[in-house]
């Protein structure tokens, strides 16, 4: 009897497992089931704030656009007006002046936030890709990685140079090396192109330097092995080193002069670290000095070595 009455409790025990197995499932349906329906609705106000967004960003473009030609317009205008002139006149239009210049630095701050047309490079490498973040937190924290990537790079291709110029002088390692180069130039000036859509104010030197690098390591990768390439091996390895080790300095001294500015309000969050140099920032600079100097002494020295080399071979 006893038996009986436990294999029979044996066998309901599971189908009543199963039955409240079940009513969980049906109730963990029913809350997702609720959920998905507010993320539904919530789905849907996005796509018309979105909407709402889209047609505000067209409108602000075309009204900057409008005011930016009425400026010109009037710039002309008081540009004639000032073959004929009094002197309160005179003053009238130094104030007209300086308030249009104002106005199209405001402007310049308004696209910032607004999406538009990508230049040429960026054209060519990502197409009509739109890339202008719209809050102040992802642009900072794209130009907080795009100085760490600086930075990071810095130092390996420090220690890359210092590999191919005392350990190994193969031409293969050599190649990666310069590959390296041509990569991280690249990177660079697709990063600073987005930085200035989002309305950094990189200045054109820059950008243009970085332009030049990534050819000239493109002709130091396609370079025939030769003794011309051997003779020039050391000096550039030699200068890539010390350019690396200026670079890790020169980083650590902007960030705090940056830091410092945009403390103050005089610099945008957006600034590179390249920027941000005044006159009484002379004294923290001293540092820096003996490096400089010393590359300088090394360049000389290395030109005239070039060219008593390339006399001797002559001869």
């Amino acid at each position: 009897m006893a038996r009986l009455l436990a294999a029979v409790s044996g066998r309901a025990a599971p189908a009543q497992t199963g039955t409240m197995s079940l009513e969980r499932c049906q109730s963990e349906w029913t809350e997702i089931e609720q959920e998905y329906q507010q993320l539904q609705e919530t789905h849907k106000v996005y796509r018309q704030k979105l909407e709402e967004l889209t047609n505000l960003q067209a409108i602000c473009s075309s009204a900057i656009t409008k005011q930016r030609k009425a400026l010109k317009d009037l710039k002309h205008g008081l540009h004639k007006c000032t073959k004929t002139r009094s002197d309160k006149e005179t003053e009238v239009i130094n104030d007209l002046q300086v308030q249009i210049k104002e106005r199209q630095n405001v402007f310049f701050d308004m696209e910032a936030y607004l999406p538009k047309k990508n230049g040429l490079y960026l054209n060519l490498v990502l197409g009509n890709v739109n890339v202008t973040l719209l809050s102040n937190q992802a642009k900072f924290a794209y130009k907080d990685e795009y100085e760490k990537f600086k930075l990071y790079m810095t130092i390996i291709l420090m220690f890359g140079a210092v590999t191919c110029l005392f350990l190994f002088n193969y031409r293969v390692i050599d190649e990666i090396f310069n590959f390296l180069l041509v990569w991280y130039y690249c990177t660079l000036t697709i990063r600073e192109s987005i930085l200035m859509s989002n309305g950094s104010r990189i200045k054109g030197w820059w950008v243009s330097h970085h332009y030049v690098s990534t050819f000239l390591s493109g002709v130091m990768l396609t370079w025939p092995e030769g003794p011309m390439y051997q003779m020039f091996r050391s000096q550039f390895l030699a200068f890539s080193i010390y350019q690396s080790c200026v670079q890790f300095l020169q980083y650590y001294y902007q960030r705090g002069c940056l830091y410092r500015l945009r403390a103050l309000g005089e610099r945008n969050q957006l600034d590179l670290t390249v920027e941000g140099f005044q006159s009484w920032m002379w004294r923290g600079l001293t540092f820096l000095l003996p490096f400089l100097f010393f590359g300088h002494v090394s360049t000389i020295v290395l030109k005239s070595l070039s060219v008593k080399i390339v006399v001797h071979l002559t001869v």
